[in-house]
């Protein structure tokens, strides 16, 4: 009977610890990634462009979307509070979360807008608001794009979204970083190497091996804009311990 009192005890601990809500302000890491104090928070049921995935604009451009998404939600936010309720973790031991900012369902915004897509892999929430931006042409719907989850597995079967009239190799440049030699932007200067056993490295300028890094378009080799959301990738520091611990 104890054992059972205590394996119930258990239970209802997780649960509560998994429904908590983490309120204050907020550092957005990326379109769908937030830190608020020392919890990272992944927002649930979007997925955004990555800081160095690129895209096309209504004229064809290249365009490093993914940055641009990030400082829409910085744009949109400010420095409000937001109001999460965690309900899981990911597989990188972030927080899973729906989030607000004065009462305003900022996953909602941010797809309705354009500038994340609904993951229906997890769920259907926002299927209707990605229609709607899809039809006004919103965000990254005005041009090209590949769908975040591809683009972190892409390939040459990978499939094209957004506009029509978009340049018949659209794919192939959709298929790069952002910048293949040089980064995204002046801010995101981090590279994330992959090593011999697979293992996902991240060097940060002024490192001991970050001028010998390629960085190339080979398998796994990607921009980040911080050490955190290098980490938030499932990356590790080149030599040393991870920012959180």
């Amino acid at each position: 009977m104890r054992t059972t009192l205590a394996a119930a005890a258990l239970m209802l601990s997780a649960f509560a610890a998994s429904a908590a809500e983490i309120n204050g302000p907020a550092r957005v890491v990326d379109g769908d990634t937030i830190e608020i104090a020392a919890t990272k928070i992944r927002l649930s049921g979007v997925d955004s462009p990555e800081t160095d995935q690129l895209c096309l604009d209504a004229k064809g451009g290249r365009w490093a979307c993914g940055v641009s998404a990030r400082d829409e939600l910085v744009r949109h936010v400010g420095d409000k509070p937001w109001s999460c309720r965690v309900t899981g973790t990911d597989r990188y031991g972030r927080s899973l979360a729906g989030c607000t900012v004065d009462s305003e369902d900022i996953q909602k915004w941010m797809v309705r807008n354009g500038w994340a897509l609904a993951f229906v892999r997890y769920s259907h929430a926002y299927d209707q608001d990605e229609a709607e931006a899809r039809k006004a042409r919103a965000g990254l719907w005005a041009g090209a794009f590949i769908a975040p989850w591809d683009w972190r597995h892409r390939n040459k079967q990978t499939v094209v979204l957004g506009a029509a009239s978009v340049p018949t190799n659209a794919q192939e440049i959709l298929l790069g970083a952002a910048s293949a030699a040089g980064a995204p932007s002046p801010e995101c200067t981090i590279k994330g190497n992959m090593n011999r056993s697979g293992e996902c490295i991240y060097h940060e300028p002024g490192g001991r091996w970050y001028a010998s890094v390629n960085m190339d378009l080979s398998k796994g080799k990607r921009w980040f804009c911080t050490a955190l959301e290098a980490e938030a990738a499932g990356c590790r520091r080149a030599g040393g311990k991870r920012v959180a611990e």
